[in-house]
This record gives structure tokens, sequence and C-alpha cells, in this order.
């Protein structure tokens, strides 16, 4: 009861007064192949860093709403909105891809800041420095919680002999059998998982830096031979040596900080820069709110939900309100409405058995959804970050509304 009391006061700690994420690790183009977004559909998405909003902003729905109880989350996707509207694409590109800009505070006062508003201004005012290129950890992907640990993770593969030279040659490999043969004949998972780093990923103040709860972390150690540590180990081989990472951004901007111009999320590329600026950014809304209360106060349909990871943390601590968040989302979406979320879990069974009034009965959740399981399983062998243990795309077949 100690340590789920401490671990659980450690997310919130974090996760409350911080930047957690700096970057999306969802792989969008997933998404874009289980959503096939029209124009439209309106699509509700947990906001995170606001790389996937924007991406399926590309994709021209109706209207695209991101929403997250942290306003750190969402006062980034405006920052990169505001800066989308105001900046030649090669600042713009400097900032978010490179991650600093020396200029930055130039660019900042002068044409991004007066396209915030003044809650979001007066986040940015005092965070200056995670884009201007000082300091010690000088990429904005080396800031925020998340950031921190991946300059840490940084710093670490610079200290054994040979394995910052191996982890470059492998993000230049032209093969995945070339990348393979690196990982495996210059030991990088020896050099990489030290004892001292296996006992770092079983640590929960870790996990948390990450955004990984203790319910996902234990979720694992019950289900996964070897707990956490074992499961990031077994993951990342498999990125490093049978996933091809000439395309893999998540995977570089994490070891480098930084993007490369042929290397990146959409929103990052020239085409899409100037498709968000012409208009497609614009259907983008942020709501700092639980998605239970934003569909609440919500007029119209939904007919897409990203739900992400966030029901495993919700399932462990807040199982009431999980019940309440499906209510919504069924008096809130559209008929055939399509639905997906991912967990750390290799299989998750907590959303099914929930109760809610459905056509003036109580109905299981469950039995209001039609699992698209053959593409689910199809696209999740082909993710470019494979952190996740599973993935679900559901449609709606019995909507109250």
């Amino acid at each position: 009861m100690i340590r789920n009391w401490i671990g659980q006061r450690c997310f919130s700690a974090i996760h409350g007064r911080n930047l957690v994420y700096n970057t999306c690790w969802e792989d969008p183009r997933l998404d874009r192949e289980a959503l096939q977004l029209t124009r439209e559909d309106s699509v509700l998405v947990i906001t995170s860093a606001g790389c996937n909003a924007l991406d399926y902003a590309l994709q021209d729905p109706q209207a695209v709403h991101a929403v997250d109880m942290n306003p750190l989350q969402n006062a980034l996707l405006e920052l990169k909105k505001a800066a989308i509207k105001s900046l030649q694409f090669d600042d713009f590109f400097q900032v978010f891809g490179r991650g600093f800009h020396t200029g930055w505070a130039t660019l900042y006062r002068n044409q991004v800041r007066p396209h915030l508003t003044a809650d979001v201004a007066s986040i940015w005012d005092k965070r200056q420095n995670f884009f201007d290129g000082s300091g010690r950890r000088r990429s904005f992907y080396f800031r925020g919680t998340s950031g921190l640990f991946a300059w840490m993770i940084n710093g670490y593969i610079d200290r054994p002999r040979g394995l910052r030279e191996a982890v470059h040659e492998i993000l230049k490999a032209e093969t995945v059998e070339e990348q393979a043969k690196i990982y495996r004949d210059r030991g990088v998972e020896k050099m990489l998982f030290s004892r001292p780093m296996r006992w770092a990923l079983r640590r929960d103040s870790v996990m948390a830096m990450l955004g990984v709860p203790r319910s996902q972390r234990l979720q694992l150690d019950r289900g996964y031979p070897g707990g956490i540590g074992k499961f990031i180990q077994d993951r990342i081989e498999h990125v490093f040596t049978r996933i091809p990472l000439h395309d893999n951004y998540f995977w570089r901007v994490y070891l480098t900080g930084s993007y490369a111009r042929d290397c990146c999320p959409d929103y990052l590329t020239e085409a899409g820069f100037n498709s968000l600026a012409n208009g497609l950014a614009d259907r983008i809304s942020t709501h700092t709110k639980t998605v239970e209360s934003f569909l609440s106060s919500h007029d119209g349909l939904i007919s897409r939900f990203v739900l992400l990871d966030h029901m495993d943390w919700l399932y462990e601590h807040h199982p009431q309100s999980l019940s309440a968040e499906w209510q919504r989302i069924i008096e809130s979406a559209t008929p055939e409405a399509r639905i997906l979320w991912r967990s750390a879990a290799l299989e998750v069974d907590f959303v099914d058995p929930l109760v809610i009034a459905a056509e003036g009965r109580e109905t299981r959740v469950g039995d209001l959804l039609r699992y698209q399981d053959d593409l689910a399983n199809r696209l999740h062998q082909t993710d470019r970050v494979h952190t996740y243990g599973s993935f679900y795309i559901a449609d709606l077949i019995g909507a109250a509304a």
C-alpha cells in the first residue's frame, strides 16, 4: 500500500506541474489507416505533445478536438499552431525540427506570442529557454520530464566506449539486416542494458518521468516474463533489429535530440507545414479537461476517438470515472463511430465489462463494440515506436445518440 501511494504521488506530482511529453509516442501512420478520416469526421484525441493532432488535421477532417488534463500539453500544441501561423518554414523547422533556434527570443516576442492567448503566453514566457539552445540540455527534445530522461539516456550512451558510434551506424543503416548485424556485432544490448540501467527501469520515479504510471508498470510485471525491464529491453531490440529505422523519427529524436528533414513528423515537412498554415491548423481546438467533462459540454457528435493509453491509469485508480467516460463516449458518438486505444498490457479486459446506460437500459460496453482485430494486429506489428503491449480498433454498433 505504501509503495502504491508513493508511486501514485510521484506520478501525480510530475504530471500536474510539468510538461511531460515533448513529442508524441504513438505512430500516426497506424492511426491514419485505422481512422480513414474524411471531411465529415470530427476527431477527439488526447493531446499529448500535439504532433498527432496536427497529423490528423492534415487528413482534412471537419474538426480535431485535442483534450488533455495537463495545461502544459495543450499549451505546447497552441505554441505549435501559433508558430505555424507566424513563422517561415525554415525557422519553424529549426525550432521544432532541430529543437532550438538561437533567435527564438525575438521570434517568440515579435511573431509567435501575439497569436497566443494570455494564459498560454504566460506559460511560454517562463520557458523561453526550452527553445533558445541555452544550457546543457540544448534541444527542446531534452526538455520536460520525458526529455530529461532522454537527455540522461544520451549522456549514458556517450559513456561506454563505442556505444554512441554504434547507435549512429544503426541509424544510418540502409537495411534491417544491416541494423541487426551492427546491433549484435557491436554488443549494443550488453552496453545499453547494464545492471544500473535495468535497476533504473524498475523504479516508479523513472517510469513517471516517461509518463508511465505505476499501474502500467504493474500490468507488465504481472503479464510479461521478466517484467517491465525485460519488456523494454525486448522492444528496443525489436526496433533496432526488425523495423526499418530510415523513417523512424520517434527513435531518431530520442537518441539524437533532433529530427532530420527526411525523417520527421508530417507537420514538420514543408508540404505539411504549408497545408496547416493555409487553414488546416485552424481545425484544431484544445481543451484542458478530462474526456468525460469535454464530452459533457461539447455540442455535436464525434465520429473518431483516439484515447491513447490513459484508460490503463483510469481503470487502476478511478474505475467509476472510466465507466462515466464511456457513458459520455456512447452518448456523444455518431452511429458506427470508430474508437482507438492502446495499452501497456499485452491484453486488456477492463473495457468490455463496463456497464453503461444505452437506449434506455443497462448494457455492457462490449456489446456495443465490433472489434477490428485483424486490422489492429496487422498495424500493431508495423508500429515504429513499438513500446505498447497492445492496440485496439473498435467500431460502435449501437450508439445511444
